[in-house]
Formats: structure tokens, sequence, C-alpha cells
């Protein structure tokens, strides 16, 4: 990512000037030492199955090619992102989008003099626990592991690095480093308070039984914020999305272009293409309005992210941990312009008639497969329906979620037409 020289800046939403001023002496561009509260591979807190150091690569290199390599990475290209994969060929995947969150979390990261590294293994993973059909999928699951403990995509993710991924001989899962891990599972922020509590979205129930499972392992400090990576990857997800949502909503015809003036961020961003490209065609129209919907919303996080280490001054990652706050952010302008174009895509892409006609269709093939499996689990294929005499209704529930949760669209359809005579017609 290349940054304009504070005095080329053009105010956009006020003062911008002094921004860059703060970033003019912080800003990294690949060629500046790592940050002092960046994390550094070489005092990685090391993997649950100590293995010896690789000679040429570091803990996190290591830990992005094993999630490269995994199986849970590649069946990401067909599973839905907004669109299913019939829909059309150029719409984003959920593969397609953790590329893009990765470069995103990459720029932040080599921005800010984070560890680019780590901060690529944890947008790379972020997804790899993603139900078939998208967030539709991943409700539809979450209702019927309701008696056993719901299901959340996160925690599903932590389950596939440490536990579904079989590939070594000495152990489950990939093995990831300690950082990796604790960036993976609560990247969004502290999943409990000091007592123990759960937060957030599990504040009135309990932790996922994935994680508590594997807490009992090693301790991910879940009371505390994760390390600056996990932060810049989770906000690059939130970019990545609205910026790529945009995208396939405007490309499917879910909404015009006009329809954008609406929102006052996306209004901006619109006259300023216009008035520079008059007559442009649509769709580098649409490719200039998105590219500068992410420019502006990175730009943003770097200056909101500058000015929160300044004022917190962290002498370690630690710190980092323990400011009590995100300080790898959006500003509070950003902020508030951002939930405008979230509640834009809301209305006009993922609650549209047709998205939501093709939502009902594959919520009934989740659950569908789900209710037959749990009552017959020997249907599932090997090695799936093996030892089931040992385990009881909950171990078999768990057992046949982690196996529809690693399904591709495509797979789960497929089952579908095994199992039954009725398989919706996706078109």
């Amino acid at each position: 990512m290349c940054c304009p020289r504070p005095e080329q800046q053009q105010t956009r939403t006020g003062s911008v000037k002094d921004g860059w001023k703060l970033m003019k002496a912080d800003i990294g561009f690949g060629g500046q030492s790592r940050a002092i509260y960046a994390e550094n591979p070489l005092e990685s807190r090391g993997r649950l199955f100590p293995e010896p150091e690789s000679p040429t690569r570091t803990p996190f290199q290591r830990d992005r090619d094993r999630i490269i390599h995994s199986s849970a990475f590649r069946r990401l290209k067909h599973k839905t992102q907004v669109f299913v994969y019939h829909e059309g060929d150029h719409f984003r995947t959920r593969l397609t989008h953790t590329i893009e969150v990765s470069q995103i979390a990459r720029s932040l990261a080599r921005a800010l003099r984070l560890d680019e590294d780590l901060a690529e293994c944890l947008a790379l993973s972020h997804d790899l626990g993603h139900t078939p059909f998208g967030h539709e999928g991943e409700d539809v699951m979450h209702e019927c592991m309701a008696p056993f403990g719901g299901f959340d995509h996160n925690a599903q993710s932590l389950r596939v690095v440490t536990h579904l991924e079989q590939r070594y001989a000495e152990f489950d899962g990939l093995n990831l480093a300690w950082e990796t891990l604790e960036g993976l599972v609560k990247h969004n922020g502290p999943l409990i308070d000091a007592s123990g509590a759960p937060l957030g979205k599990f504040k009135d129930s309990q932790l996922p039984f994935a994680i508590r499972d594997y807490a009992r392992k090693q301790d991910l400090l879940l009371h505390t914020w994760p390390g600056a990576e996990a932060q810049a990857a989770a906000i690059a997800d939130d970019i990545a999305y609205d910026a790529h949502d945009l995208d396939d909503g405007l490309r499917a015809g879910l909404f015009a272009i006009e329809d954008m003036r609406d929102v006052p961020f996306l209004a901006d961003i619109l006259a300023e293409v216009d008035g520079k490209y008059p007559g442009l065609e649509e769709s580098r129209r649409i490719h200039e309005i998105v590219r500068r919907s992410i420019t502006r919303m990175v730009e943003d996080v770097i200056r909101e992210a500058v000015r929160n280490l300044n004022d917190v001054a962290p002498k370690s990652v630690q710190e980092i941990r323990m400011a009590g706050r995100c300080l790898v952010g959006f500003s509070a302008d950003m902020t508030a312009a951002e939930k405008e174009v979230k509640r834009f895509l809301f209305a006009r892409v993922y609650r549209h008639e047709d998205v939501l006609a093709v939502r009902k269709l594959v919520a009934r093939v989740v659950r569908d497969l789900f209710t037959r499996f749990l009552a017959e689990p020997d249907l599932m294929p090997k090695p799936w329906n093996s030892g089931l005499g040992n385990l009881g209704e909950t171990e078999i529930a768990r057992l046949v979620c982690d196996y529809i949760a690693g399904m591709t669209d495509r797979y789960a359809i497929e089952e579908h037409r095994r199992l039954f005579d009725d398989t919706p017609d996706l078109g």
C-alpha cells in the first residue's frame, strides 16, 4: 500500500492532515524493523506438541503454510460467501473472500510494523469453520445444535485447526503456534471477563464447546484482547465484507449504483468517481467505487491505529493485550459510516427477495441432513460412522455437526440427493 506524502493530503472528513503527520515517522512500508509491540516469532510461546524449529521459516510462516495446505482451506473454494456456487463464476466464494481479507490484513500489518505473517495466518484461517451456504448454513447449524451447546463458526475454526485436520503422524490438527490460536479464537475481542464469565454474544449462555474443550489443554488468555495482528485481521474482514458485497450485489443486479446515494459514505465516493471520470462505463465505475471504499477504510484504520498506539504507547505485545480496548480499528466517524454501509447491504443484498429465496432452500438442505444423520449416524460415510457404539447423543451430534460443517455447498447438495427424493433445485 502506498501512502501519499502528508503535504499531498486532501481533507475528506475532518482534519486528516494531523493524522498523516502522526504517521510520517511510524508507518511502515516493509523496510523498517518490527514494532516493539508486534508479535515476535522468535519469542513464540510454542506449540501444544513441541516440534523442532524450522531452519528456514519462522513459526508464523510455518503456520501460514500449514493453513494453506490444509483440506479445510481448499474446501473454501466451494463454500458460499453470499451467492451460492451455481449463481455465477465471478461472485466471491469463501476462499476468494479469505484471500482478499489476507491482502488487507497484510497491508495493515505492514503499515503498523506488525508481524505480517501472523496477520496473514489469522486472515487465512478465520473462516475455516464456516458451514456450507454461508451464514444461512451457520444459523441453521446453530439452531440444530442448540440442545447440544450451539454452533459458532469461529469456535469451529479452532476445532478444525486443533482436531479435525488429521494429516500429521504425531498429532491431530495443524499444531499451530500459540499466538496463531490465540488470535484465531478471540480476534474480535475478549471472550470472558476476569472472573471467567462469558462476554459478548456468549454473555447469557456459555462459550462454545470447541473453545471450552481446547481451553483445558492450553490457556489462550481468553480474558484479554488479542495482539495487534489479530485486531488487524478482524477489521480487514469487515473491510473486505463491505466492499466486496457491494461489488457482488451490484453485479448481481440486486440494486443500482444510484441507490448508493442514500448512504453518505458511498455517495461521496460516487461523486468523486463521477466527477473525475464522467461517462465511465459501468463495470469500471463499479470497480472505482469498490477500490476507493477499501482505500478510505484502510487509511482510516491506519490513522486511527497510529493515534491509539501513540496514546497507549505499548512497550510489548502484552501491553496491547491489557490495553482494555481495541487499538486497530475504525475511527468513530468511520465506525458510523461503516454501520450505514452494513444497513444498506442488509436491506439491499442480504435481505433481497432473491437471496432470501435461495437461503430458504439451502436452510432446508442443512436441516434435513442434520436431522437424518443424528437419527441414523451410520449413514455417514467412513470414517465418520466408525466407533459410534460408544458415543452418547451429544457426542454423536457434535460428530454430525463436524461432518456437515466441513461440507462444500456442492457436496451438501449431493448428500441430500443421496438421502432424499426432494432435493431443492437451486437453479
